[in-house]
């Protein structure tokens, strides 16, 4: 028993240790599991995808179960650190490493590319997803009838596109999307799929979605990172401030009500996308919608941008009562959320994005042009007033 406890007791303080304080995997704080084969120090969340390579990978809990000498002395001659350098070290800088709210396919995938695959432990000159094109099968949801078809999509670095065609190949493209405004962002739960992906773009200044997924973890992940692979070559040259912005997760997403101009009109309920890069507040009929109905710039609090909320008077036909008023130079944007918690969360997403400086891209996505010596000259110019919005009311 005393060896059991002594035992314990250093694993505790190997865990403690700054190097091993951190999931090896997600970077989740204080570990609480250890894999004994690995010799590293892992969460919860991600100890079962290493319970399901058991060929290479056991785990035990470093509080709750029985550790021999043997393993404690493996566990001291290893650790996070020794795992990271040998099994992480020529991961692509535009690989995405998942964080601890990612879904569980980034992260199962991750920790199979690492440990199963050993994709990062050789300088390989060529992987699947940086080899310049990439093409293959995807489920996509349909923009009318709701339903999810295959169809084939090519990737390619030559000419920085991403098409997809229909049945009828010999046709061309029914959609060649540029990657410069190109996003992808998993959504499992809005999508209905574990591997379900959202890739987003602009068309005639509007924000398109495609809504897709593949049955196979290992594809759906490789397609994201061949994404980022050839958007980072994109912004490399023409972009390298944005770089860190290959992909990106948006600030917050979910349903609120919204009336119109003059604040007389009906509320609808609009499912809400908050980008903080791009500084837009875009709102969809649903949450799957392809086509955005409208779009709110979210300018900076030095150029009269504030949000608060509120208990709106003389509104009509909302349902929810939790109030979001956003002020603009030009206009007041009045929301209504179901439940006070999605206001708070709303109003603290808005001020974040408010009280970050505005730069001159941010001019850039608020007038949606990309004329240089345009929105150059009206950044001198109009800064202080404008704000764009694209709006279904009137």
């Amino acid at each position: 028993m005393a060896n059991r406890e002594k035992n314990k007791k250093t694993l505790l303080e190997l865990a403690k240790l700054p190097e091993n304080s951190c999931c090896a995997d997600c970077g989740a704080a204080d570990p609480d599991w250890a894999s004994y084969t690995l010799g590293i120090f892992v969460c919860l969340n991600c100890s079962g995808t290493h319970r399901n390579l058991s060929t290479i990978s056991r785990i035990k809990s470093i509080r709750l179960d029985f550790w021999d000498d043997e393993l404690v002395q493996f566990m001291k001659s290893n650790g996070n650190r020794a795992a990271k350098n040998f099994y992480e070290k020529y991961v692509p800088v535009f690989y995405y490493q998942p964080q601890p709210d990612d879904c569980e396919v980034l992260r199962e995938q991750w920790i199979r590319a690492k440990y199963e695959r050993k994709e990062f432990t050789e300088e390989k000159t060529e992987r699947p997803y940086t080899a310049g094109v990439y093409e293959g099968m995807l489920w996509k949801k349909g923009k009318d009838n709701g339903q999810f078809l295959e169809r084939k999509f090519v990737l390619s670095v030559h000419d920085f596109t991403l098409k997809y065609y229909k049945e009828d190949e010999s046709k061309g493209p029914k959609a060649t999307i540029s990657v410069k405004g190109l996003n992808a962002t998993f959504q499992p739960e809005k999508i209905g799929h574990a591997h379900g992906l959202q890739i987003t773009y602009s068309v005639d200044d509007h924000t398109r979605n495609l809504f897709v997924y593949h049955k196979n973890g290992w594809e759906i992940v490789n397609w994201f990172n061949a994404i980022r692979a050839i958007r980072h070559v994109y912004l490399k040259t023409a972009f390298p401030t944005l770089i860190p912005w290959i992909t990106r997760s948006y600030l917050k997403e979910g349903y609120m009500e919204k009336t119109g101009p003059l604040q007389r009109e009906p509320f609808k309920k609009r499912w809400f996308i908050l980008d903080s890069l791009d500084r837009k507040l875009l709102y969809f009929k649903t949450q799957l919608d392809a086509i955005e109905l409208g779009v709110v710039f979210i300018g900076s609090e030095n150029h009269g941008y504030s949000v608060r909320e509120c208990v709106p008077k003389g509104t009509r036909g909302n349902k929810w009562k939790c109030g979001v008023i956003v002020e603009t130079p030009d206009r007041q944007f009045v929301f209504m959320c179901e439940q006070e918690r999605d206001q708070r969360e709303w109003v603290e997403a808005l001020k974040t994005v408010i009280s970050k400086p505005m730069m001159p891209l941010d001019l850039k996505s608020a007038f949606s042009s990309d004329g240089g010596t345009f929105w150059c000259f009206l950044f001198s110019v109009v800064l202080q007033k404008q704000t764009f919005t694209n709006e279904e009311e009137t």
